[in-house]
């Protein structure tokens, strides 16, 4: 205020310290600055409302800006419980073979009921297994058996191209019969598990086991909202290309990443943000710890390993991966509303001019030319100035229940959304000053001594 009075003066209209008080409240942007925390809170507690903890305030504006969405196949767009549909025998294997009734196949799965504390019904036939557990880089899983000769029995199961690379490493082939039904199996959407023998006969596959997997529903139609935002989605899966393809198809997500490793999703994101882009991805496994560090949204599952909780800076409680999309989605309504009160703070200010800067040189000689953007007609120049204070202490407190509340979402781009924010809070931003400060200055003007 001290600065301004010297131009002021310059302009042969010395002011009072309450006038020029009143110009700093009223012509700054007082509206917005008021309602950022506001706006800022109540981004967070529509996350804790859906039981996700943002361990940084800043993820969650981070998510209104992301452009590029990491999202894993199993769980996330499908339904995650694949089952098992049919047993696809090659080169004249039998499905008894197969399937292993024997007490040495059966043991496999007595050890899984062992594993989870259920009832084994045949006791006894553990004692030479050793279980082989899956992991993401090995890609399938199996177990070791030993023979009361000493002789060692291998069975192996996973992913086609693991399995695979497993028999040619041990001096094995796969039958082009075992590719063809592979193939036959992905191109249908289904994921073909290759099941792969070592024993004295050598290593060779007995078949493939068909899992279904079903998209859940109305994954398509979220992804065309989020393309319409300008979101790029991409599907992770272990699953080889053709049934990537076909799910992703399904789906309708923008790309996919199949026979995904922990490398892989980090190159992925990566790449993307070498592009300018902001990603955000879910995980919940110690191998997804380096990607969850390196993406700029990161969601960790409740019943994540610690690494991975520690690697993210949000924290589903509920553990499930699709709250990702919500996510974005409470991200992209915290800057739409933030957006949408800016526009209408500014165009406040604007108005404001009218009522103000009028109201400071009325009566001052050689300033009589402003009385023409007196549009208002106040009724003085003293209710000028208290009015437009009272208005805009006003709005402020109009406008909480918004900020709070938040800007109806409606998935658009960009140009439609500036043309939406200018044509509704611009102009209703203009608008609003000149009824508002109208109505109370005639309200003003009724008292004795101000009027």
């Amino acid at each position: 205020m001290v600065t301004l009075q010297p131009f002021a003066m310059y302009a042969g209209g010395r002011q009072d310290m309450i006038v020029l008080a009143a110009l700093l409240v009223c012509l700054i942007p007082t509206t917005i600055g008021a309602l950022l925390s506001a706006i800022g809170i109540a981004g967070m507690d529509r996350l804790v409302q859906r039981n996700v903890l943002a361990m940084l305030g800043r993820a969650v504006e981070a998510a209104g800006d992301v452009s590029t969405l990491l999202l894993d196949k199993t769980g996330t767009i499908t339904l995650g419980d694949r089952q098992a549909d049919r047993f696809v025998p090659v080169d004249g294997v039998h499905e008894t073979e197969l399937a292993d009734e024997t007490p040495e196949g059966r043991s496999v799965v007595v050890l899984a009921k062992e594993q989870y504390g259920l009832r084994a019904r045949h006791e006894g036939e553990l004692g030479h297994a050793a279980f082989v557990p899956f992991t993401a880089q090995t890609r399938m899983s199996g177990v070791d058996l030993t023979g009361d000769d000493g002789a060692v029995r291998r069975v192996r199961k996973g992913a086609a191209a693991a399995v695979t690379g497993w028999v040619v490493e041990r001096g094995g082939s796969v039958s082009p019969d075992a590719r063809e039904k592979v193939d036959g199996i992905s191109a249908a959407g289904g994921t073909p598990l290759l099941v792969a023998v070592d024993d004295v006969d050598g290593p060779r596959v007995l078949g493939v086991i068909h899992l279904k997997d079903v998209v859940k529903e109305g994954m398509r139609e979220r992804f065309d909202e989020l393309r319409r935002m300008g979101i790029k989605t991409v599907m992770i899966t272990g699953d080889n290309p053709l049934t990537a393809k076909a799910i992703a198809d399904e789906a309708g997500v923008d790309d996919f990443l199949a026979e995904a490793t922990p490398e892989d999703k980090m190159a992925l994101i990566k790449r993307e943000q070498a592009g300018g882009q902001l990603v955000a991805m879910a995980g919940d496994g110690t191998n997804d710890a380096p990607a969850l560090a390196q993406a700029d949204v990161c969601v960790a599952m409740n019943t994540g390993t610690s690494a991975a909780k520690e690697a993210g800076n949000m924290v589903d409680l509920d553990s499930n991966p699709t709250k990702l999309i919500e996510i974005v989605e409470i991200g992209k309504q915290l800057l739409i509303t933030r957006g949408a009160l800016t526009t209408f703070s500014i165009a406040n200010d604007v108005a404001k001019y009218f009522a103000i800067i009028p109201a400071m040189f009325a009566g001052v000689a050689g300033y009589e030319g402003l009385d023409t953007l007196n549009v208002m007609r106040l009724a003085s120049s003293q209710s000028a100035i208290l009015s437009a204070v009272i208005f805009n202490a006003l709005i402020i407190i109009a406008l909480v229940p918004l900020s709070l509340r938040g800007v109806r979402y409606r998935p658009m781009s960009a140009d439609q959304m500036l043309r939406r924010n200018l044509a509704v809070y611009g102009l209703g931003g203009l608008v609003a000053p000149f009824v508002g400060i109208k109505l109370i200055d005639l309200l003003i003007s009724l008292i004795p001594g101000i009027g």
